[in-house]
């Protein structure tokens, strides 16, 4: 199972480094306001999972650079989900604020960052 697991991950990224998208072409003062925004945010991931890809792309294709943390990789990582968000599951996004949430499911990220950053749901995709 392990073997298979292997394999399909790197299948997983060849295809995401083959097909990566292009970002998208905002204003300096949208791309101030989207790091603005998203400055005190974390990503936990791991970087095979298929949800994470779709949630790395959705970030790069609408210029969403925040601090990635694979939790596969690095146990205090992985420490980190599971004391703050109560479980190991990626993709998982985490507000450095007040409130400390905690933010899981790939779609609910990815519809989190549209309403958050006033981004348009045809960028959805």
């Amino acid at each position: 199972m392990n073997i298979i697991r292997f394999v399909l991950g790197k299948i997983i990224l060849f295809f995401d480094w083959l097909t990566s998208p292009k970002p998208l072409n905002f204003s300096s003062e949208k791309l101030e306001f989207i790091q603005n925004k998203v400055k005190k945010m974390e990503i936990y991931e791991f970087r095979a999972c298929p949800f994470c890809v779709k949630v790395r792309r959705f970030m790069k294709k609408n210029n969403i650079i925040i601090k990635v943390k694979d939790a596969r990789r690095n146990k205090d990582f992985a420490n980190e989900l599971i004391n703050g968000g109560g479980k190991l599951q990626v993709p998982c996004l985490r507000f450095n604020n007040d409130e400390n949430k905690w933010l899981y499911e790939s779609n609910d990220i990815i519809n989190f960052f549209i309403d958050y950053l006033e981004l348009n749901n045809e960028q959805k995709r």
